[in-house]
C-alpha cells in the first residue's frame, strides 16, 4: 500500500475514524424519564441513555475538535401560543426527540394553538483569544426562537434545516439559561410538514413537533470556516472548492489538502481547483472517498480547521448505444433500482433512536439488493447523508411538500428548498432532486423545475414524480416541463412513462405490497397497502413483478423506485416490518431476484453483523381457529389469546363469534387507556350497549388523546346514530317526531348526541326534498358545530340548495356554506359551486372571477368552462 504522507495520514485519521474529542454536556442523574409505552419498538430503544444521546459529532463534513454535545434532559412546558415566556417547567424532555415520540418521555402532541417551550443549563466554554462560541440546531420543527439569560438571540423558520448563533455576547462568566420556544402548526399552517399530520391516517404519520436534531456548542476563533461547497468534476479531474468565511477577510488565505496528496491555496469565498488527476470514482459498487482537510491562514499561521470529505461522481441523462436516454453514472449507464424510504421511527418518530439505527436503515436497503433510495418529503440529519455517502447509496431527495395553495405557504416552500439544496449539496450520494409528488400543491412546475437546474447543474431534477396521479396536469407537452425524467407511479405496477427527447424514463412509486405480520405491528387492526398476500406467497409475488420490471428496464426504463423497505406505523407495504426485526423475503432471495436487473445485486450482502433480522414466518395461524375458539369456549381467556382470537375471527369473517370474543378482552383489560387497547375499543364499539362504549363516551378527553378527538367523538356519533335513530329515518315513508327524539337523545348523550341527531336531520330532508325545512336544519347543525361539519358535506349542502332553490334567502345560507367549505379547502369543484350560487343570486362579475379560478384549477374539467361561457353571456347555469 503506499504510504501517505504525514499530513495525509492525520486527515484520514480525522476523517474515516470520525471518533472525536468532546464535551458531553452535563445531566441531572435524578431524572424521572422513561420512554413512554409505545405498541412496538426497534432494538435499539433500549439503548438510548440520557447521559449519553446520539453523541456523535453531528455534522461530518465540517469536523472541529472543540465542542460540546447539549443533547439530553432538557426542561418543557406546554403553554397556549401568545402567552409570555413561562417561568415554571411541567417536567423533562429528552432533546432531540419530538416531543410527540415516546423517546421524548413526554408522547404528547401539540397543537396549532399551541407554543412548545425548552429550557436547560450550559456553561459559557473559554473564550481566550478572543474565541467565539456557536450555538447549533440540527433542525426544529417549524419556528423556533433561541433565548439566553432571558433575552432573544435569533430564531429560524423551517423544520428541516440546520441553524446557528453566535452567543458569545449574550453569555456570562460561568452558568446560562438557554430557552427555546417552537411554534409548530404541522398539517393547519403554511409550514411544509411532509407526511405529518394531527390526526394519522392512511400514508399520513404522527407528527414530530420541536427539536428533532441534535443541539451542540463549539468554539472558533474570531474569523472562522463557516462552510465549504465542493463540486466534483471527472472529466476535467478536479473539484471545485469555495471556503466561505465568517469574520473578517483581509490578509486571510485557505489551504485544502486532500488524502491523494494534492492540494490548493487561495482566498477564502472564491472558487478554487483542488487537482484530482486519475480520480478513484465513487459509485455504489465502489463508494471511495477522499478525505480533506480546510484551513484557515492568517498571514501564514492556521487560525482555524475542519475535517471534511468528498466524492467524486458524475449524474447526467443522455443516449445510450440504442439511442434511448437513460440515467448515466460515471459516464456509465446506471440503472437506479430503489425503495421509497420515508424515515420514521416507531419510538422516535422523525429521530432514530441511536446512530447505529441510522446506519442500519441505508445497509439494509443495500443488503436487500437496491443501489437506490428515494428519500420521500423528509430531509435526515447529516450522519445519514454520510452512512449513504460511505455506502455508496444512490439518493433522490425529495423537496418537503408544499403546505397549500396560500402565497405565503409557496413563499415557505421556497425559501426552504433554497435552504435545503445548499445545506445537501456536498453529498455525493445525492444524484437527484425531486420536485413535486404526484401534484401535491403543485403550482409553477416549469420555473421551479428551471430553478433547480440553474441552482444545482451538477444533479438531475425530477420536475414532477407520479405526474399521472395529477388529475388537473395540464397537457402532454407540460407534464414534465424542463425536467430530466418522465416518471410515473403504479400501484402496483410496474409500468413505464411515455420517451420524450432528452428525458429517462422512471417509476417513481410502485408495489405497495402489505404483507401483515403478527405481533410486529404498529396497529393490528388498522393495517394497509394497495394489495395484499399473504406472507407465503410474497416471495413468489414480488419475483414475477421484478420479472416484469426488466421488461421494462429493456423498453428504456432507467430506474424504478418500490414503495417500501420499511413499514410505517399503519402503512404495511415494507419489506421488512416498522421495527425493523423481521424481513418478508430473506435478504438473500432478494439479493438473488435483483440480479435479473442490477447483476452486481449479489453482491451487495452485508458484512457479517451489520444485518440481523427473522425472516416471516410462511405457516398460517388462522387454520388453528376452530381448535383456539373451542379453547375459548371451554374457559380459556388469557387477554392476549382472547385478543389474538378476536383479530383472527375478523380476518376468517366470523362475524357472528366477533361480539362475544371482543366484549371478553376489553372487559379484562387493566387499563383501557393505552394506544393499543384503545384503538382495539373504537375498532369494536358497535352498540351503546358494548363494553367499550361507556369507556369512550365518559372518557372522551382522554380517550382522544390516545387516538384523537375526532375519531372519539365520530365513534359515538355513529354509534348513537346506529341504536337510536337510524330506525326512525329508514325506508321512504319515514316521518320522525323531531322533537321526542331531541328530548331522549340530547340528554342522554350531550353534544355528540346532538350533532348526529341534526346532522340526521337535515340529510332527512335532503332525501324528502323538503328544502323549506332542509335549510333551517342544515343552518343550526353548521352553527353549532361548524368545525366537524366537513367541507365536503358544507360543499353538497350549498349544491342542493343551488339546483333546487330559487328563494333568495335559502341561497345566502347556502352561500355562506359554500363560503365555509372554501375556507376549509379551495379545489375547484367548490370554487364551481361558490361561483354558481353568485351567479344565481346575481352577483354576475363576483361568478365570473370564481368560475375562472374553477378552469383554472382544473383545467381539463369541461364543465367549468362551459359554465364560465354561459355566466360571461348573462345565461343561466341551472335549470
Amino acid at each position: 500500500m503506499k504510504r501517505l504522507n504525514v499530513a495525509a495520514a492525520a486527515i484520514a485519521l480525522l476523517c474515516a475514524s470520525h471518533e472525536y474529542i468532546h464535551a458531553q454536556a452535563p445531566i441531572n442523574s435524578k431524572s424521572s424519564w422513561q420512554m413512554q409505552p409505545v405498541s412496538i419498538q426497534t432494538r435499539w430503544a433500549k439503548n438510548v441513555n440520557p447521559q449519553n444521546v446520539l453523541p456523535e459529532y453531528p455534522r461530518p463534513q465540517m469536523v472541529r475538535n472543540q465542542w460540546q454535545n447539549l443533547n439530553g434532559l432538557w426542561q418543557y412546558t406546554i403553554t397556549p401560543k401568545d402567552a409570555a415566556m413561562p417561568t415554571q417547567f411541567e417536567g423533562q424532555i429528552l432533546v432531540p426527540f419530538p416531543l410527540e415520540s415516546a423517546l421524548s418521555g413526554v408522547k404528547k402532541p401539540l397543537q396549532p394553538t399551541q407554543r412548545l417551550w425548552y429550557k436547560r443549563t450550559i456553561t459559557k466554554p473559554d473564550i481566550t483569544g478572543d474565541k467565539r462560541v456557536l450555538l447549533h440546531f440540527g433542525a426544529v420543527d417549524w419556528q423556533a426562537t433561541v433565548y439566553i439569560n432571558g433575552k432573544e438571540i435569533g430564531g429560524h423558520t423551517g423544520g428541516y434545516q440546520n441553524f446557528s448563533f453566535d452567543i458569545t455576547d449574550a453569555l456570562q462568566d460561568g452558568d446560562n439559561e438557554l430557552e427555546v420556544s417552537v411554534f409548530d402548526p404541522t398539517d393547519q399552517g403554511i409550514n411544509p410538514h411532509g407526511k405529518q399530520v394531527l390526526n394519522p391516517q392512511n400514508i399520513m404519520y404522527t407528527a414530530s413537533s420541536g427539536i428533532w436534531q441534535t443541539v451542540w456548542m463549539e468554539t472558533v476563533p474570531a474569523a472562522y470556516i463557516n462552510n465549504i461547497r465542493i463540486t466534483p468534476d471527472i472529466d476535467k479531474g478536479n473539484l471545485k472548492l469555495e471556503v466561505i468565511t465568517a469574520g473578517k477577510e483581509r490578509e486571510y488565505s485557505v489551504e485544502a489538502v486532500a488524502s491523494n496528496g494534492k492540494k490548493v491555496k487561495g482566498k477564502p469565498n472564491t472558487q478554487l481547483l483542488l487537482p484530482v488527476p486519475n480520480a478513484r470514482l465513487w459509485s455504489p459498487d465502489q463508494p471511495y472517498l477522499y478525505n480533506l482537510n480546510v484551513k484557515l491562514l492568517y498571514k501564514g499561521k492556521v487560525v482555524d480547521t475542519i475535517g471534511s470529505y468528498f466524492g467524486m461522481r458524475k449524474i447526467e441523462v443522455k443516449k445510450d448505444e440504442k439511442g434511448m436516454e437513460r440515467i448515466f453514472l460515471n459516464n456509465k449507464y446506471t440503472y437506479n433500482l430503489g425503495v421509497l424510504d420515508q424515515g420514521f421511527w416507531p419510538e422516535g418518530l422523525y429521530t432514530a433512536p441511536t446512530d447505529e439505527a441510522l446506519k442500519f436503515d441505508i445497509m439494509a436497503i443495500r443488503n436487500m439488493g437496491y443501489n437506490t433510495i428515494r428519500k420521500h418529503i423528509k430531509l435526515e440529519p447529516a450522519r445519514w447523508y454520510y452512512h449513504a455517502d460511505k455506502a455508496g447509496m444512490l439518493v433522490w431527495q425529495d423537496m418537503v411538500t408544499c403546505a397549500n395553495d396560500k402565497a405565503e405557504a409557496k413563499n415557505e416552500f421556497e425559501k426552504e428548498n433554497k435552504e435545503n439544496i445548499a445545506q445537501l449539496y456536498n453529498y455525493p450520494s445525492i444524484v437527484t432532486w425531486v420536485l413535486f409528488n404526484e401534484g401535491w400543491a403543485r403550482y409553477d412546475q416549469q420555473r421551479l423545475t428551471e430553478w433547480m437546474k440553474q441552482t444545482d447543474p451538477s444533479r438531475i431534477v425530477n420536475g414532477h414524480t407520479g405526474e399521472n396521479y395529477d388529475r388537473g396536469a395540464p397537457e402532454d407537452s407540460k407534464k414534465w416541463a424542463s425536467s430530466d425524467l418522465t416518471d410515473i407511479h403504479d400501484y402496483p405496477g410496474p409500468g413505464i412513462p411515455p420517451a420524450l427527447p432528452g428525458k429517462a424514463r422512471v417509476l417513481g412509486e410502485w408495489g405497495g405490497v402489505r404483507v401483515p405480520t403478527l405481533k410486529h405491528q404498529w396497529n393490528d387492526m388498522e393495517g394497509w397497502g394497495y394489495i395484499q398476500v399473504p406472507a407465503s406467497a410474497f416471495k413468489a409475488k414480488y419475483d414475477s413483478m421484478v420479472k416484469s420490471l426488466k421488461s421494462l428496464e429493456e423498453k428504456g426504463l432507467s430506474g424504478s423506485i418500490y414503495t417500501e423497505p420499511f413499514d410505517v406505523e399503519t402503512e404495511e407495504n415494507g419489506m421488512m416490518t416498522y421495527d425493523r426485526e423481521v424481513i418478508k423475503i430473506a435478504d438473500e432471495d432478494l439479493r438473488k431476484i435483483h440480479s435479473q436487473i442490477l447483476k452486481q445485486a449479489e453482491s451487495y450482502a452485508a458484512a457479517p453483523g451489520v444485518f440481523q433480522a427473522k425472516v416471516a414466518d410462511t405457516a398460517n395461524p388462522d387454520l388453528q381457529y376452530a381448535t383456539l375458539l373451542q379453547q375459548f369456549h371451554n374457559g380459556k381467556k388469557d387477554p392476549e389469546f382472547v385478543r389474538d382470537l378476536t383479530l383472527m375471527a375478523v380476518r376468517l369473517k366470523d362475524d357472528k363469534s366477533v361480539p362475544d370474543l371482543s366484549a371478553a378482552y376489553i372487559n379484562s383489560m387493566s387499563d383501557p387507556f393505552t394506544f393499543r387497547n384503545m384503538t382495539f375499543i373504537n375498532r369494536f364499539t358497535r352498540s351503546t350497549k358494548d363494553p367499550g362504549f361507556n369507556i369512550l363516551f365518559k372518557n372522551q378527553q382522554k380517550a382522544g388523546e390516545l387516538i384523537g378527538d375526532d375519531n372519539v367523538r365520530n365513534k359515538i356519533k355513529s354509534v348513537v346514530f346506529n341504536d337510536e335513530i337510524k330506525a326512525y329515518v329508514s325506508g321512504p315513508d319515514a316521518n320522525p317526531d323531531w322533537n321526542e327524539l331531541e328530548k331522549k337523545i340530547v340528554p342522554k348523550y350531550g353534544s355528540p348526541g346532538e350533532e348526529i341527531l341534526l346532522n340526521a336531520k337535515a340529510i332527512h330532508y335532503i332525501n324528502h326534498k323538503d328544502w323549506n325545512n332542509f335549510v333551517p336544519a342544515a343552518s343550526t347543525l353548521i352553527d353549532k358545530y361548524r368545525k366537524s361539519v366537513s367541507s365536503g358535506m358544507l360543499n353538497d349542502f350549498a349544491w342542493a340548495v343551488f339546483e333546487n332553490v330559487s328563494d333568495t334567502s335559502l341561497l345566502r345560507s347556502a352561500l355562506l356554506w359554500s363560503k365555509y367549505s372554501l375556507e376549509d379547502e379551495q379545489v375547484p369543484m367548490m370554487m364551481d359551486t361558490y361561483a354558481n350560487l353568485l351567479h344565481k343570486l346575481g352577483n354576475q362579475q363576483e361568478a365570473i372571477k370564481w368560475e375562472q379560478k374553477a378552469v383554472e384549477g382544473d383545467p381539463r374539467e369541461t364543465v367549468f368552462k362551459d359554465t364560465l361561457e354561459k355566466m360571461k353571456k348573462g345565461e343561466k347555469t341551472w335549470n
